[in-house]
């Protein structure tokens, strides 16, 4: 297994991390990703969707039809994305009971909960990451020359200080009213990837009051978009 900088993770991060690693070892299920060759015949671009609520007036299908889509946890209630990214057991447990696995591609992190779950492919070795920046690294495997980032929002909503997803108040989410998710670990993994793929241009699409962190504007390939010129691009409702 390839080494990990434990200084990007907190210490109950890293336990589950070394945790996980362990197990990948014994895991006789195994699956990787597929060669970045097997999706540039299809596509030149993806979409890579967090579940920010900057996102939530777009139509998904129409994305579909325009490229690959990843996406995260709870999106598959209404929508089947090409691969569907879902690293927290609770989510993957009720992904799991719906049965959208066995006609559709989920992955996740191995582990002792899904042992005897079918369908399920898993990252070989675990990426130990957050759903979000897990979906970014996945689609830059597969080698596409554009990747749109939408819905990764970082910050909470209002003065920051609430949660901000579009599936709050529902089945394994916070409430509205919660306080907002920490997002230092989403912004140093969505950057170290970017930063490992200097090939691939990321582009991410933003509200106009969306949270644009220096840190990734230091990247020579990555750039930012607003929603409304993201639509006329792309001719999109």
């Amino acid at each position: 297994m390839s080494k990990i900088d434990k200084r990007q993770y907190s210490k109950q991060e890293w336990h589950r991390i070394r945790a996980e690693r362990r197990l990948a070892k014994q895991h006789k299920r195994t699956a990787t990703a597929p060669q970045p060759t097997e999706e540039r015949k299809n596509n030149h671009i993806a979409f890579v969707l967090g579940n920010g609520v900057s996102r939530e007036n777009l139509d998904l299908n129409e994305l579909k039809a325009l490229g690959k889509v990843y996406a995260c946890n709870a999106v598959y209630r209404t929508f089947a994305p090409d691969y569907l990214i879902a690293v927290d057991v609770k989510m993957v447990l009720e992904i799991n009971k719906s049965g959208y696995q066995k006609k559709n591609q989920v992955w996740t992190n191995p582990n002792r909960a899904y042992d005897r779950m079918q369908g399920l492919n898993f990252f070989q070795p675990s990426k130990g990451w957050s759903s979000g920046p897990t979906a970014l690294w996945l689609a830059s495997q597969h080698g596409y020359e554009k990747i749109y980032i939408l819905g990764f929002d970082y910050k909470g909503l209002g003065d920051g200080s609430k949660f901000n997803n579009i599936y709050a108040n529902t089945q394994n989410y916070k409430k509205a009213d919660d306080g907002a998710t920490f997002f230092g670990n989403w912004l140093r993994q969505t950057k170290s990837v970017i930063n490992e793929n200097s090939s691939t241009n990321y582009i991410r699409v933003i509200a106009p009051d969306n949270y644009n962190p220096e840190e990734l504007n230091k990247s020579k390939n990555y750039s930012l978009c607003k929603i409304s010129d993201f639509k006329k691009i792309f001719q999109l409702t």
